[in-house]
């Protein structure tokens, strides 16, 4: 192994052990930003009815080997010599952390978005712990309260946004990866995740599962275009969306199918503004008013 990796291996582990001094669990990353050690289960013959998360005894269990105890941190790193970051765990107590992850990419403004979504739902992100990504993007941490889990998501708050909550992890800062180095912004360092606001909270937090009148007024049919929503996976979710909201319009059904389409889309990940504004356009392409 190259110096300069070893150093990187000797710094990644120092930093680990600093944050579990805060209380944080941690696991050594590779350059990639993956768990550094691989799964014991990879070559096993046939999956097993349900994954395993460390019971085996052997490490590689991604997320679920993070610890906060400086002994299994080493044996970690000693499993991993290639490591040059660490990544923390998020809902684990104490801090039962949450990482606003506030993206860069080509023509979104995730830091915008999520001024829109303070304003308009009235909540003040307090000083907290900010981590400044090689692309110049921020992770804020926030604390959640210990008796609600926070889903991971991607793009779901609003575009650009992502969370990190149960069962996800943030890249530490002081990490080491091929696209450069994390590091604590200015000032942000030293303060403790601050509580997460009630009302992002909430936003936060999957739709429940409802039924809705009015698809089923609208009849099966109606029914069946919101089973159609909520069967979509990330990468068709609008275009899943926009079919069924002109097939609604196209048979005169759209008006009363517009709230479950809503909520349907917002469950597979959508946000509530970006459905809205889908199923408006469909009713513009079938010409009808949204």
């Amino acid at each position: 192994m190259a110096t300069t990796d070893r150093q990187a291996t000797t710094l990644a582990l120092a930093h680990a052990l600093s944050a579990a001094e805060r209380g944080l669990a941690v696991i050594p990353l590779s350059r990639s930003k993956l768990p550094a050690l691989r799964s014991p289960h990879r070559d096993d013959p046939a999956p097993a009815p349900s994954p395993c998360h460390g019971a085996c005894g052997r490490l590689g269990h991604g997320v679920y080997d993070a610890s906060s105890a400086p002994d299994r941190i080493r044996e970690l790193f000693a499993a991993a010599p290639w490591a040059t970051g660490y990544g923390i765990a998020c809902g684990l107590p104490p801090h039962h952390l949450i990482g606003v992850d506030l993206d860069v990419k080509t023509g979104t403004d995730s830091s915008a978005a999520l001024r829109e979504l303070a304003l308009r739902h009235l909540f003040t992100i307090p000083p907290t712990v900010v981590v400044v990504t090689p692309s110049g993007g921020r992770h804020l941490w926030l604390s959640g309260p210990p008796e609600v889990v926070v889903p991971n998501s991607a793009g779901r708050l609003a575009p650009g946004i992502d969370i990190r909550g149960a069962g996800g992890y943030l890249v530490g800062p002081g990490s080491r990866t091929a696209q450069g180095v994390y590091a604590a912004a200015p000032g942000t360092a030293h303060l403790a995740p601050a509580p997460c606001p009630r009302s992002l909270l909430r936003l936060l937090l999957p739709p429940p599962r409802a039924h809705h009148p009015a698809a089923t007024a609208a009849g099966g049919h109606g029914h069946g275009l919101v089973q159609f929503v909520l069967a979509a996976h990330e990468g068709q979710r609008n275009t899943r969306l926009f079919w069924a909201a002109c097939r609604a319009y196209e048979d005169g059904i759209g008006p009363a199918l517009v709230t479950p389409l809503v909520d349907a889309a917002v469950h597979t990940g959508l946000s509530e503004r970006e459905a809205r504004t889908t199923i408006a356009s469909a009713a513009r392409m079938t010409g009808h008013q949204p």
